[in-house]
């Protein structure tokens, strides 16, 4: 483990920004803390409400990240009344959190972390408290307290197994005092604590220690079974991701993420891994991302998907029952079953595929069970790996304090846990959607034959929204291969889809006898043959899934009411909607839903109005170009233009469980053209 403070950079840095810079430095090692994991704090002096000084915690607060950490996410606790809590014999958890809320220095800061008392009962001014992977090697196995010894000596002070709260955090304080030449604490099965006068000092005894301790081996031998090659891994988890995914969504939706990276890849094909895999967590904190073990799917030949598919939909459904029966033998009056399903899942051959409520906790699960492979290799280099007991890890996974968390967070958005894909998502009536479908909580697969201009709407929505929330693909929708990998795109990012927005479209203009046959023809291809492409392609994902789904077709007013001198757009988008008509019909059994909305003239950022097709509009109806807008803004009977969020308002709610018992409809968003009326 290699140093990275800079004195350069800590130049001019004091107090709670300097602690910034030192919890951000132990965050963006994976190795250090698991996400939301691990803890720091510094004592400082200021000034109270009537500006006498006094002295002050600065610790991290519950819920937030060191790898991103900032200034307002350290609450200052006073000091005085921490230390007087020694006196205390014991303190339950919603006590302890009482108590610490009438400690804030500012009374609308976040809640201290759970670990609050534990810093602020050893003297030192600042305390870094990890979950190093080198360190919980050491402990998680069968002669941890033997290895701990024969690393460490007297340097640290070891502090048998218990869950964070008050009666930790005065074992850790008894055993500094014990121990006074004590460098440091291990916390068994849960991490390390390090100190010093300053953050530097602190910092670099947790470096230290980490030094002292790191050797290991990842767990290997003869693959079982063999291991497919990449290209064939790839593609067997594309056809996979969506059988796996709705086994895996039976009680709520989860987002899937699939990861073949060596480390994974060499761990599920070990022979020790099948039993290694179901012997716990590395840490508590482990439990509450990945759940107390993973479900290690047990299958001869990997590269065979129906086999696969089978023993994947029969393993998981048996893990349900088996967490289900875990939280029976465990439960507490009060307690409510959680999703019983994995989190995460390894295939011998293939890879580990976790899940999510979203992209990020998909990723952050596979981030942490990278770690727990590293310490399960490492554990065993010192003896046979041990972890938490089964009761242990469902103290921690339902934790009140934990429980607490999830009760307090704000409810999801409508199409939280929805995969939805948007075609023609660069522009106009597309991009509005992206947006507004994104708002309301769906991971959002931006398609356009624009690649640059999809990227930069994914780009746009994952800075509202977050990471992993959204994805530019290039698509040419008349093209069959350019589909299909734009749809594989959606899969092997989210795991599958739940929503398709057919939009992508051009608006060819011209009388019959003057058009030439290859702007018939294109028109076809784009606004009829395009939507077909792309709905073979998803009804084939969402029927794999076997949780419904919802496509909604952006067509025309000219559906219902053609114009003059737009035949190839007419006929073509007529063709678009008996499509999706048809889709509603074929889709039905399995839950799938097919609607269309049907705007007209929408020209606010939309590329189907070009200045040709403009003119061409303007001379089909006797005007000139520059009243065109006001023109068809005139013609509707509410006298309104209608812009791109009226549509993507519409395809919210077709898209939305607000309309889950309506397929087959045509919803029109035209101002009111009569005319158009759907008869």
């Amino acid at each position: 483990m290699k140093s990275h403070w800079s004195d350069d950079e800590v130049k001019g840095l004091e107090g709670l920004d300097l602690l910034v810079y030192a919890s951000r430095l132990v965050g963006a090692e994976p190795s250090l803390v698991v996400w939301g994991g691990g803890n720091t704090s510094l004592k400082v002096t200021e000034p109270d409400l009537l500006g006498r000084p006094i002295r002050v915690l600065r610790v991290k607060g519950s819920g937030s990240d060191l790898k991103s950490i900032v200034a307002r996410d350290f609450p200052g606790v006073l000091l005085e009344p921490i230390l007087a809590l020694l006196k205390r014999a014991d303190m339950d958890d919603q006590e302890m959190v009482a108590y610490l809320a009438r400690c804030l220095q500012e009374p609308d800061s976040p809640r201290p972390s759970i670990e609050a008392l534990l810093h602020g009962f050893l003297p030192s001014e600042a305390v870094i408290h990890t979950h190093a992977d080198a360190v919980v090697a050491l402990t998680n196995n069968a002669r941890g307290r033997e290895a701990v010894q024969e690393v460490y000596g007297k340097d640290v002070a070891l502090i048998p197994y218990r869950r964070p709260g008050f009666l930790l955090s005065k074992e850790v304080a008894e055993g500094v005092r014990a121990h006074p030449r004590a460098r440091g604490v291990i916390l068994e099965k849960h991490g390390l604590i390090t100190w010093g006068g300053t953050l530097k000092e602190a910092y670099g005894a947790t470096m230290e220690a980490i030094k002292v301790s790191a050797r290991g081996r990842r767990p290997s031998g003869p693959a079982r079974p063999r291991v497919l090659d990449a290209a064939a891994r790839r593609d067997l988890a594309v056809a996979l991701a969506p059988i796996l995914r709705g086994a895996v969504s039976r009680e709520r939706r989860v987002l899937l993420r699939y990861d073949d990276s060596e480390p994974v890849l060499e761990f599920v094909s070990s022979p020790e891994a099948a039993r290694l895999s179901q012997v716990g967590p590395a840490t508590p904190d482990h439990t509450i991302h990945t759940k107390r073990v993973p479900l290690f799917v047990e299958v001869e030949d990997p590269s065979d998907l129906g086999a696969l598919s089978e023993a994947v939909r029969g393993q998981v459904e048996a893990f349900a029952r088996g967490y289900t029966e875990y939280f029976e033998a465990h439960r507490f009056p009060g307690a409510t079953l959680l999703d019983p399903y994995p989190r995460v899942i390894l295939i011998p051959g293939l890879g580990m595929f976790t899940t999510g409520k979203e992209a990020r906790a998909a990723l952050i699960a596979a981030e942490i069970y990278h770690r727990t492979v590293w310490v399960l290799g490492a554990a065993s280099a010192f003896g046979p790996y041990a972890s938490l007991t089964p009761k242990e890890a469902f103290d921690v996974e339902y934790w009140p304090l934990e429980l607490y968390k999830l009760a307090k967070a704000p409810p999801e958005r409508e199409l939280a846990r929805r995969i939805v894909l948007v075609t023609g998502g660069a522009s106009g009536i597309g991009r509005a959607v992206a947006r507004r479908l994104a708002q309301e909580g769906a991971h959002v697969v931006v398609a356009d034959l624009d690649h640059p201009g999809a990227e930069q709407v994914a780009r746009e929505l994952e800075e509202r929204h977050g990471a992993g929330r959204a994805l530019g693909v290039a698509m040419d929708v008349t093209a069959e291969a350019s589909v299909r990998s734009g749809i594989r795109a959606a899969v092997e990012a989210c795991g599958g889809l739940d929503v398709v927005v057919s939009n992508a479209g051009i608006a060819p203009a011209g009388a019959i006898d003057a058009m030439a046959l290859a702007d018939w023809e294109r028109s076809l291809a784009v606004n009829a043959t395009g939507h077909f492409l792309v709905a073979r392609e998803a009804l084939r994902v969402m029927k794999a899934q076997g949780l419904g789904g919802s496509f909604v077709f952006v067509a025309t007013k000219n559906v219902m009411a053609p114009g003059k001198e737009f035949a190839a757009y007419s006929a073509a988008k007529a063709a678009e909607a008996q499509l999706a008509k048809v889709l509603a019909i074929e889709g039905g059994p399995s839950g799938i839903r097919a609607n269309i909305v049907n705007p007209d003239a929408v020209f606010r950022d939309s590329r189907l109005w070009s200045e040709e097709v403009r003119a061409e509009r303007a001379r089909a109806h006797g005007i000139a170009p520059g009243e065109l807008e006001e023109f068809y803004r005139r013609r509707n009977l509410l006298g309104v233009p209608v812009l791109p969020e009226d549509v993507a308002e519409a395809v919210l709610f077709l898209a939305s469980d607000r309309a889950a018992k309506t397929t087959g409809c045509t919803l029109t968003v035209d101002g009111g053209v009569r005319d158009a009326f759907p008869r």
